[in-house]
């Protein structure tokens, strides 16, 4: 199995640290010579973003809402598991941009019909991908979409050393995205920083 990783920003870079030596992984973003150093670095490949895409089975878009749905809208994600990791925030932080009656993630479903979108990794931060294993072991990662789908992204997930937490088709998106912005306010608005992470307790 090959997975793209589109985007190297702090979520992207640190997936792509996190899911080195497992499996084939192909790094792309819009600054090819920037992919190709982490590549170098991690024992990765570097490739254009469409030949990424061409090349992968999984794609996981590490990118802002807008740019993942333009993106979409191409015609480059039709017939891929794509596993999208975007908040649609506002610019200024204040809330979302999208939800409630969609979600980010249904909104990328329409755009590449023949896609298998899923829900995942919104609700944590990127510098959880900076701790060991041992500690996000048993952090969730909340996984919405189709059951086949979701099955793909679930190995994706424990092999990046986190735990998974299922929640139904893709419309749970609706819920997971404020998760999301909820988890922000804490780390921003509310000074909790960014080593915290939503789960769920069984008593």
């Amino acid at each position: 199995m090959t997975t793209a990783i589109i985007g190297l920003g702090n979520m992207g870079s640190g997936l792509a640290r996190r899911l080195a030596g497992q499996g084939n992984l192909v790094l792309a973003t819009r600054n090819e010579a920037a992919a190709a150093t982490l590549a170098a670095e991690i024992g990765a490949k570097s490739a254009s973003i469409d030949a990424a895409i061409a090349a992968a089975d999984t794609v996981i878009l590490a990118l802002p809402y807008a740019s993942a749905l333009d993106l979409a809208k191409s015609g480059a994600l039709n017939g891929k598991v794509v596993v999208d990791i975007s908040n649609p925030v506002k610019p200024d932080f204040s809330g979302l941009a999208v939800g409630f009656d969609t979600s980010a993630a249904e909104e990328i479903q329409k755009a590449a019909p023949t896609a298998k979108v899923v829900k995942a990794f919104n609700t944590i931060f990127a510098s959880l991908f900076a701790a060991t294993r041992d500690d996000t072991a048993n952090v969730p990662v909340f996984l919405a979409g189709e059951d086949a789908a979701v099955a793909q992204v679930e190995a994706l997930v424990q092999n990046a050393g986190f735990a998974v937490e299922k929640t139904g088709t893709l419309d749970a998106a609706r819920l997971l995205e404020p998760v999301g912005m909820l988890n922000i306010r804490f780390a921003y608005g509310l000074g909790r920083g960014t080593t915290i992470a939503p789960a769920w307790l069984s008593l």
